[in-house]
């Protein structure tokens, strides 16, 4: 599943001001439901939703990445959006380190292969280390969805 089939672009954060794992998350959730995403009065089941996730371990992969993520009823497709931190958020990484770049992921119980799909897609294009610092270094989401665009045309990974 490609990055424009799910990534919400009038979502993207490149400039997010959370300072903690909860803050992130309810900042990313605030974005897909100000752009119309998400519906404003499951806002906070869904960070709950995402929260509970994070209790089973840190979507923090390492390398300054985090993938927070869950299933919702309230989401009849795969959405997602793209948050930065120029200067790192504390996610309990399994590394240790900060997480600058954040994939937040929402999708519906019922369509757990797209979930899987669109998991591994993120995964697979987090692996080049060229698409992470060029997502890092963005300043606008016209940049980040630039680098989507390239990604899904498979200019990235091979």
């Amino acid at each position: 599943m490609k990055f424009c089939n799910f990534v919400k672009s009038d979502a993207i954060k490149v400039d997010l001001i959370a300072k903690d794992k909860e803050s992130v998350i309810r900042e990313l959730v605030g974005s897909l439901t100000a752009s119309g995403q998400l519906k404003s009065d499951e806002q906070e089941n869904i960070i709950q939703a995402i929260l509970k996730r994070e209790e089973l371990g840190s979507t923090g992969i390492g390398r300054g990445i985090a993938v927070p993520h869950t299933k919702h009823p309230s989401v009849t497709e795969p959405i997602g959006t793209i948050g930065i931190s120029p200067d790192g958020v504390e996610f309990q990484s399994l590394d240790g380190e900060k997480v600058q770049l954040f994939f937040m992921l929402i999708s519906p119980p019922d369509r757990p292969g797209d979930h899987l799909r669109a998991l591994e897609n993120i995964s697979k294009q987090l692996q080049d280390d060229v698409f992470c610092r060029f997502l890092k270094q963005s300043k606008t989401a016209e940049d980040v969805k630039q680098i989507l665009e390239e990604a899904d045309n498979n200019q990235f990974v091979s």
